[in-house]
């Protein structure tokens, strides 16, 4: 099924906005790009190391979950400030001082002696990184062409598929040679450079109009992306994709280092090469829902989901990994078509608008990823399997719901 025509906003000249081709297209998505990647790097790094973490500080995998969850959870809460201060003092200045902060916390929380300082700062880092998250996608909706916004909230989601599997690759690797301390140290001052070329090569806003920061602007904002048809949804599926995805990758590991697999770190760090997959999956799926309807490519990408997390409870490693592959490829697509689909249905307020459905992204994760733990001390990976399921099927549900609604609120 096609898209319907354009928005009155998706009809401005097309010289307010920046096309596919031209250097302020390319030094826009590589700089978002890098953003993402410093972003994802931040926040996933420590997913490998909850088993070591579990070991050092004497915690079950539950506990050791929340080195990751206080950050998603904390970032969830920041996206309801960072997103509609954006529309007030702009976009660029949140974002760049979200990952200049975020990189510093991380370098700070390498030499914290105790748990709690460490989940101190992890909250700090979450809280920090609300910034860029909740406001790139927004960036990308106001200044691309709406014909390439598929494309290029793609490839930004690109950045973090690598973001997130950089994050993981180098800290599941580097805690067989060395303290997860320095591989923390490494993380941080990568994000640090991540964060100078982002600042210098991301273009000022062209069509960024300053809105007045009040409450009252704040609850009309929240009233009116509820009361559409289709955000509600939206916002939902962020929850239970997110949901789904972190809970599969924070105890896979768990699973690949017990029995019968007995891998070491290092290998199950390797394991995160399958987020390349993800970098191919947010652009080509994006692209595709651009030419063919976002309706459609959304509930085909959880369907894709649901078949790799059935292959993972296979006992064969052979089918474990293609499961994981495919999980992966799924879960990007559907992230990709959602976050352009928040932009479209959007009337106003679009930054409060990513910031809600990304607040529900990240609850899902620090909400599932923590009752995640729970199902796997009960049924071992089988649990951790149906608890996912249940999650999927909520959302292939709501997706069915979905594609039935017009793409844009205008169309309604």
């Amino acid at each position: 099924m096609r898209e319907p025509p354009p928005t009155a906003a998706e009809a401005a000249p097309p010289e307010a906005f920046i096309e596919k081709g031209t250097p302020a297209f390319i030094r826009t998505v590589l700089a978002l790009f890098a953003g993402g990647f410093a972003t994802f790097i931040l926040l996933y790094c420590v997913q490998p190391l909850m088993p070591i973490l579990s070991r050092e500080f004497s915690i079950n995998a539950a506990q050791s979950s929340l080195v990751l969850s206080v950050a998603t959870g904390l970032m969830a809460v920041g996206l309801l400030v960072t997103g509609p201060v954006s529309d007030a003092i702009g976009r660029k200045p949140v974002m760049v001082a979200a990952l200049f902060c975020a990189a510093l916390c991380t370098l700070v929380g390498a030499v914290v002696p105790s748990w709690h300082g460490i989940l101190l700062m992890r909250a700090l880092v979450g809280l920090s990184l609300s910034g860029l998250a909740a406001v790139g996608m927004t960036y990308l909706s106001e200044e691309i062409h709406p014909q390439h916004i598929g494309l290029a909230m793609g490839l930004y989601i690109g950045g973090n598929a690598i973001g997130g599997m950089s994050g993981r690759l180098i800290t599941g690797v580097l805690v067989d040679f060395a303290s997860w301390r320095v591989a923390m140290v490494v993380i941080g001052t990568l994000a640090l450079a991540a964060a100078i070329v982002f600042a210098k090569w991301l273009p000022a806003s062209r069509n960024f109009r300053p809105h007045r920061l009040n409450p009252r602007s704040l609850v009309d904002g929240f009233t009116v992306h509820f009361k559409d048809a289709g955000l509600p949804w939206l916002f939902l599926e962020g929850f239970l994709l997110m949901g789904s995805f972190v809970t599969l990758f924070n105890y896979i590991g768990y699973r690949l280092l017990a029995e019968p697999y007995h891998m070491s770190q290092a290998v199950v760090g390797l394991l995160s090469v399958v987020y390349l997959v993800g970098i191919y999956s947010s652009a080509h799926v994006g692209a595709l829902a651009d030419k063919y309807g976002r309706r459609t490519a959304f509930w085909v990408s959880i369907l894709v989901m649901a078949a790799g997390l059935v292959l993972t409870l296979a006992q064969p490693l052979a089918v474990v990994l293609p499961g994981m592959l495919l999980f992966t490829f799924g879960f990007f697509g559907a992230h990709s078509v959602a976050s352009s689909w928040i932009g479209r249905r959007a009337v106003r307020a679009k930054g409060q608008a990513s910031s809600l459905y990304l607040f529900c992204y990240y609850v899902g994760s620090s909400v599932a990823g923590t009752f995640g733990g729970l199902a796997y001390h009960e049924g071992g990976w089988n649990g951790v399997g149906a608890f996912i399921g249940a999650l999927l099927l909520a959302a292939f549900v709501v997706a069915l719901k979905l594609a039935k609604l017009p793409t844009t609120a205008t169309d309604a």
